[in-house]
């Protein structure tokens, strides 16, 4: 397929893997960060003013931001949708949002949420969560094909993919809640430290995202992640937010989005979302140490 041209608007750990996947297969690219000078590493990049400029004459502008209050503020300007051919929102977003901009952007917009870390964006083998109209899905072939292969399309309604995110995000903050504490517990319980390594890391109980997680919630200082504290909260957040729309009662999520919550009140704001483990050895030394 011809190069297209292409702009990436937010050069975090996401927008910046993102751009380098895009730089590699040989597309025209622009990119735009709010603090400029993070498209250092990426040689034959554009780095524009503003996301006006960064998006003018592009085929699809891709948006990698933190949360709902940074995309709305860089995709609509004032209220007013940017001059582009299309839009793909591959930031966590709510369903609120995601719908303003589906109407924003009439016939134009994709959401597509990636399940998997930065470095598997780098790598090529994080998966797309694809929604949108299928004439722009199919449109942007060069682009999906130059992010990764495993792509799940979710059907024209950009909602679906971001429900979709958020349900495989609920599932891997709750859970690595649970197993936080599990390890929390062996560890006060006082087995040795190499078997609850070897418990844990053997265990075909603890799913491979959470896998992924066990070093740093085994023995690690938290600060060498990718997914801040208060990303965790506000992902469950928005999972709590579509259950309360669906009219359902997710009081697990909800007890584990609180967690997060406590995390950060707690000092751990900086830490990546393993950190909530020093959440639940607070706990455990509470109880060892109540004289009741």
């Amino acid at each position: 397929m011809p190069p297209v041209r292409l702009t990436v608007l937010g050069l975090g750990n996401m927008g910046h893997a993102v751009a380098g996947r895009l730089l590699a297969a040989g597309h025209e690219l622009t990119v735009w960060n709010r603090s400029p000078g993070r498209a250092a590493d990426l040689p034959g990049v554009t780095e524009a003013g503003s996301p006006a400029e960064a998006a003018a004459g592009a085929d699809a502008v891709l948006v990698s931001l933190a949360d709902d209050a940074a995309v709305r503020a860089v995709l609509l300007p004032e209220g007013r949708p940017l001059a582009a051919a299309a839009v793909v929102n591959l930031t966590t977003s709510s369903l609120d949002l995601t719908r303003e901009l589906a109407a924003a952007y009439a016939g134009r917009f994709v959401a597509a949420p990636i399940l998997g870390a930065p470095a598997a964006v780098a790598g090529g083998s994080a998966t797309y969560l694809l929604g949108g109209p299928d004439e722009v899905v199919d449109r942007l072939e060069a682009v999906w094909r130059a992010l990764s292969s495993a792509r799940l399309r979710c059907g024209p309604d950009p909602a679906a993919a971001m429900v979709a995110k958020l349900v495989s995000n609920a599932l891997l903050l709750a859970g690595l809640e649970v197993v936080a504490e599990a390890v929390a517990t062996a560890q006060a319980a006082g087995l040795d430290e190499g078997l609850v390594r070897q418990l844990f890391t053997s265990s075909a109980l603890v799913a491979p995202g959470l896998a992924n997680r066990l070093d740093d919630v085994l023995e690690g200082d938290h600060t060498h992640g990718w997914f801040a504290m208060p990303l965790g909260a506000k992902d469950l957040d928005l999972f709590v937010a579509v259950a309360r729309e669906a009219g359902t009662d997710v009081p697990v999520v909800t007890a584990a989005r609180d967690g997060y919550r406590r995390a950060i009140e707690g000092g751990l704001a900086a830490a990546d979302v393993a950190g909530v483990v020093e959440l639940a050895r607070r706990r455990v030394r509470s109880s060892s140490t109540d004289p009741a």
